[in-house]
């Protein structure tokens, strides 16, 4: 079976304004595949594009748009099986992240690889999250 890409339906609110990022990058935010979605790395920015300047904030929006991918594709954070996230200055932003991170993602917890990098797509983003979903039979 061919990889399929998940389809965002139009005027939604967290995708809208990337949708030309999209096409631009050559990228799809998530793909279904062999019986798992594959969620392409999500940073911290805003639907306007923006990023919050604080770990947390960028955090909870990475957050956000992975559970609304999950949303579309009829899944939950319970449906991750594999994660893995990239930090910016880990040593200092770990804790923040740490934080919000469990406000969203409860036992049972999936596989999480936890990366420090020297800079992301944009100086102002510190975090970026992909992840590996299990598609309900």
């Amino acid at each position: 079976m061919a990889p399929e890409p998940l389809q965002i339906p139009q005027g939604n609110e967290i995708f809208e304004g990337y949708r030309t990022a999209f096409e631009k990058y050559g990228f799809s935010p998530a793909v279904k595949s062999k019986g798992f979605l594959f969620i392409s790395g999500q940073v911290g920015a805003r639907p306007d594009g923006s990023a919050p300047e604080d770990v947390a904030g960028q955090t909870e929006w990475a957050l956000k748009r992975i559970q609304e991918l999950l949303r579309i594709a009829g899944l939950g954070f319970g449906d991750l099986v594999d994660v893995t996230s990239y930090h910016v200055d880990i040593e200092t932003t770990l804790p923040d992240f740490m934080e919000v991170k469990q406000r969203f993602i409860t036992s049972p917890y999936p596989a999480w690889s936890i990366i420090g990098i020297s800079g992301l797509s944009r100086p102002e983003l510190k975090v970026e999250i992909k992840a590996v979903a299990a598609l309900s039979d």
